[in-house]
């Protein structure tokens, strides 16, 4: 009949994650296989230029500038919007030199100056800490209320607290926690105004605090349901994983390489600041696994949710999240990871951070 046309054949299924076990197979995730394996077969979920998913953005707040009017302390402009949570740059213990300048800068974890930074990164004392001490989390049930899932955020956060304050008093750097606004009404905050244009949560390096919205989260994320509580709980856990990238010192050396480098270095080095933030949330959820189970459904739904967040559709120079399997390979890595030394995207060869 005219104007029927047979329907375009399915995209083609997208390679599994590179990084950790598939979720097909066995319990990583705390409890047996339940269900048939979705229709899409034992990938991790569609490819990201299926069905369209709701961009997070990047936040920075805007640059201090002294009397002078040279820039005193850096912490960042506005990036471009990608599929992904935010990049938490801090303002540290003292004060940055100008963008890649050769002054000495204070940080979380002690020492001075540009080298100090990039050990930071790559030799992290985090690292070296094992994998997280569980908690005991027991995250409430999520109802279909914005208080509802105020409860969910607060309880889960202050797992967070609980767990990487342990492990910074392992690894012996100080540790502040992020303070929190979960809101419901349009506000502002020191790195701009939300909801910004594709954001329902980021972290603000300026004043230490992740930002989430309890309606937009949920609206953003595809019609996800409720009882799919990890894919929720994985977006606050990697928004906290920025600000541990903060405190710990890490953001600093990415933070200059983006700052003073070329496009190409200054991608890459915010695709391992925000793949390693992935990482952490896998290892947090992956520790509480004994309080926190997932069913097998509940663990497909969060990698299907975070391999659609990829940056399949951009151009590789304008990639500065990383592609949908990178995005949720790290997350795996994190979650079958029993130590953190898997979450040190910064000596990962370019491949695995594309």
């Amino acid at each position: 009949m005219a104007g029927h046309y047979p329907p375009p054949p399915p995209p083609p299924r997208p390679p599994a994650p590179p990084y950790g076990r598939p979720p097909y197979g066995g319990p990583p995730y705390g409890g047996p296989p339940y269900g048939a394996p979705p229709p899409h077969g034992p990938g991790y979920g569609p490819p990201a230029y299926g069905q369209p998913q709701y961009h997070y953005v990047r936040m920075r707040p805007p640059p201090r500038r002294s009397a002078g009017g040279t820039i005193a302390g850096i912490f960042g402009g506005l990036t471009a919007l990608v599929v992904v949570a935010i990049l938490g740059l801090a303002a540290f213990g003292g004060t940055r030199d100008a963008a890649g300048g050769t002054g000495t800068t204070a940080s979380p974890g002690g020492g001075t100056g540009p080298a100090s930074a990039k050990e930071k990164a790559t030799g992290s004392k985090l690292y070296r800490t094992g994998s997280l001490t569980p908690v005991s989390c027991r995250l409430p049930e999520i109802q279909p209320s914005a208080e509802s899932m105020r409860q969910f955020m607060e309880t889960l956060s202050d797992c967070l607290d609980a767990s990487w304050a342990r492990q910074f008093q392992k690894a012996g750097i100080t540790f502040d926690r992020p303070k929190r606004v979960f809101w419901v009404e349009p506000g502002r905050s020191p790195c701009g105004s939300y909801p910004a244009p594709g954001a329902s949560a980021f972290y603000c390096p300026a004043n230490n605090t992740m930002y989430v919205g309890l309606k937009h989260v949920v609206e953003t994320s595809g019609g996800e349901p409720l009882s799919h509580y990890a894919v929720y709980a994985r977006v606050i856990a990697h928004e906290y994983g920025h600000h541990v990238q903060d405190r710990a010192g890490i953001l600093l050396y990415g933070d200059r390489q983006i700052e003073t480098g070329d496009r190409a270095t200054g991608n890459e080095a915010s695709r391992r600041i925000e793949l390693q933030a992935q990482c952490f949330a896998g290892a947090f959820l992956g520790s509480e696994r004994a309080t926190l189970p997932m069913t097998r459904e509940q663990y497909v739904a969060m990698i299907v949710d975070v391999r659609g967040r990829g940056e399949d559709r951009k151009p590789p120079d304008e990639r500065d999240h990383g592609l949908g399997r990178h995005y949720a390979g790290w997350v795996i890595t994190g979650f079958d990871g029993r130590d953190l030394t898997v979450c040190n995207t910064w000596t990962a060869p370019s491949s695995q951070v594309s």
